[in-house]
């Protein structure tokens, strides 16, 4: 049995009015055709919708058991025209979307909220990631798009597209009560020389290792690596235990530990570069209007 949406609409007129005459001006047509598509309906269905004298139209308990639910298919019907028009325009639908552990305390946020304000029917499904997952992640299709650190590895090149989001230099994550912090401003790296590193392990983020060793050697020092963590929490956690000092960018200041004080280096520090990456051949409308917006930022 199919029931069509026209006999749905003729239903609901008759059951609303209570009068087949009132139903049929409302329905811009006559009654005969009227009361012919409701028997057409009830010999579908199987029962009877409606209880009829020569005075008064009244509802059946088969009839009372459809009312709600056809009005119900009726509005979701009425919506759907609306549906596909924000779904095709990138203002419905689901966005992906994977991020190293210290966007979590920079872009992320704010480009979060901006995006759900432009575009408050999207859903957005946030996973946090390593870049070296993210790039897995993004092979396989499972996200969408990644926040991360580049570069890109040359096979990622040719299936993924790439925009920087943010530039921010790197500070010094101190244990609370080190010597180094008697002196007020900026530090330098040989005052830290005692102090073991904690760091990224290379494997998870080559680039963000190697840079951070960088600064070490370019200032004349050695750094003792004394512990190794994936997540940033982890890593300014460490140094709050008085496990070391951490390298690490700007942003993680936000990251408020007791314990833990952040100052910037007198020594030259590379810039830290977080990017978002997503497949070239994503045709979503979602992301297209993700990254419209990320565009437009200055």
């Amino acid at each position: 049995m199919t029931i069509e949406m026209r006999q749905l609409r003729y239903f609901l007129a008759v059951a609303e009015e209570k009068h087949f005459g009132r139903a049929a001006i409302r329905l811009h047509m006559t009654q005969p055709p009227l009361s012919q598509a409701i028997q057409a309906l009830e010999a579908d269905i199987g029962a009877m919708l409606f209880a009829r004298t020569k005075r008064s139209v009244a509802l059946t308990p088969a009839g009372l058991a459809l009312l709600p639910e056809a009005r119900r298919i009726l509005q979701q019907a009425g919506t759907l025209p609306d549906l596909v028009r924000r779904a095709a325009s990138g203002e419905s639908g689901l966005l992906t979307l994977a991020f190293v552990s210290t966007a979590d305390y920079s872009i992320l946020p704010p480009l979060l909220r901006e995006f759900r304000e432009a575009y408050p029917h999207v859903q957005i499904d946030l996973k946090e990631a390593t870049s070296d997952l993210q790039l897995e992640q993004l092979g396989l299709g499972q996200i969408d798009a990644g926040l991360l650190i580049p570069p890109l590895p040359d096979p990622s090149k040719r299936l993924l597209d790439y925009l920087p989001v943010l530039s921010e230099p790197l500070i010094v994550a101190v244990p609370s009560g080190h010597s180094a912090l008697r002196v007020k401003g900026k530090i330098s790296l040989s005052a830290l020389s005692a102090l073991p590193l904690i760091l990224f392990p290379r494997r998870i983020s080559p680039s963000f290792h190697d840079t951070i060793l960088a600064c070490f050697r370019n200032a004349g020092q050695t750094p003792h690596i004394g512990q190794e963590a994936i997540q940033m929490q982890t890593i300014v956690g460490l140094v709050s235990a008085g496990m070391g000092c951490a390298l690490v960018p700007q942003s993680v200041s936000n990251l408020k530990r007791p314990g833990v004080e952040y100052r910037e280096l007198e020594d030259e520090t590379a810039l830290i570069e977080t990017g978002l990456a997503w497949r070239k051949d994503n045709t979503s409308p979602v992301l297209q209007a993700f990254l419209e917006l990320l565009r437009k930022k200055p």
